[in-house]
């Protein structure tokens, strides 16, 4: 239990660190910054790949155009919307709004359910109560802080919208991966997460090639290929691709396989308060009493939702 416990604090640990990302290099555009991200993860699952390549030389095309369409949409496109949101709104109101993670899940799971017996919605709506005002409180907190973003901006608000699309993509993401793994239970867990990254690598690849020609043709003068603090920004890409995408991910798997699934579902949180602890230590300042009543509230639902169990069958 306490190896289980301290494996998925450090997965929260590392996952919390590209939320602060975005901040240390505000002039790098957010499709770089998920570029980048994503061809060190690659680069990386290369010397994994030949490690497993037997396990991986047993999918089919149509695993491989799902571990593509998983890291589009799961890794490429969803840090391509967090990073423009904390960009654009700071890191905590987005970070809070992904925080909603696991009690979306559980909505859509119940949507999603069938016959299989389901929460009951009557638990789910206070959390749902919860989490919304945990949020409102983070945003005034945030709207009232010397030299941020005023949150009648549209720069503000667009952050705000990116931030919701991420969460529809984090959320679809541990949905769709998790019918794939059920239905091919031949597949072990770990082959699966590096055919992923392997499948990310040329996505990644892609964007780069294409961020780069339109920096050429735009006139932009952004300062191509890895922008005016490339030491910086190869480090950071670097400590996302390692770190983040696969020591996080490690450790979360460390972590599911020695605790029950109703604990480890809840420790998901460990990511929203590292990447809320980064942010304030990035600021070098203490969260006001608002904001940390929003972590509280958020925090709150979460756990309620949690601690739901749907009613047994009947018969």
């Amino acid at each position: 239990m306490w190896s289980g416990l301290g494996y998925a604090l450090l997965a929260g640990a590392m996952w919390g660190l590209v939320f602060v990302v975005p901040l240390l290099v505000p002039e790098y555009p957010a499709a770089l910054l998920s570029a980048g991200r994503y061809l060190a993860f690659g680069l990386i699952a290369l010397p994994l790949g030949f490690w497993d390549r037997r396990a991986l030389a047993q999918l089919r095309r149509a695993d491989w155009l799902m571990a593509i369409e998983l890291a589009l949409i799961g890794n490429l496109f969803y840090y391509l919307c967090l990073a423009g949101a904390i960009q654009r709104a700071g890191a905590p109101v987005p970070t809070m709004i992904i925080g909603a993670l696991p009690v979306l899940i559980a909505i859509v799971a119940n949507l999603r359910s069938g016959d299989q017996p389901r929460l009951p919605w009557a638990r789910m709506a206070p959390s749902l109560l919860a989490i919304a005002l945990g949020v409102l409180c983070v945003h005034h907190a945030e709207t009232q802080t010397p030299g941020t973003t005023s949150g009648m901006s549209l720069r503000y608000l667009g952050g705000l919208a990116l931030a919701g699309i991420a969460l529809l993509c984090w959320t679809w993401y541990p949905l769709r991966n998790a019918d794939w793994l059920r239905s091919h239970p031949q597949v072990r867990a770990r082959s699966w997460a590096t055919a992923q990254g392997l499948a990310t690598l040329p996505l990644a690849l892609l964007a780069y090639a294409l961020l780069w020609l339109w920096f050429m043709h735009s006139g932009q003068g952004f300062a191509m290929p890895l922008g005016p603090r490339p030491l910086l920004f190869v480090a950071l890409a670097l400590a996302m691709g390692l770190l983040a995408s696969w020591v996080g991910t490690l450790c979360w798997n460390a972590a599911s396989q020695r605790l029950p699934p109703a604990i480890a579902g809840q420790l998901i949180v460990f990511e929203t308060l590292a990447a809320l602890s980064y942010a304030y230590l990035l600021r070098r300042e203490w969260p006001s009493s608002l904001s940390l009543l929003g972590v509280a509230l958020l925090l709150l639902g979460v756990f309620w939702t949690l601690r739901s169990k749907p009613p047994a069958a009947s018969g």
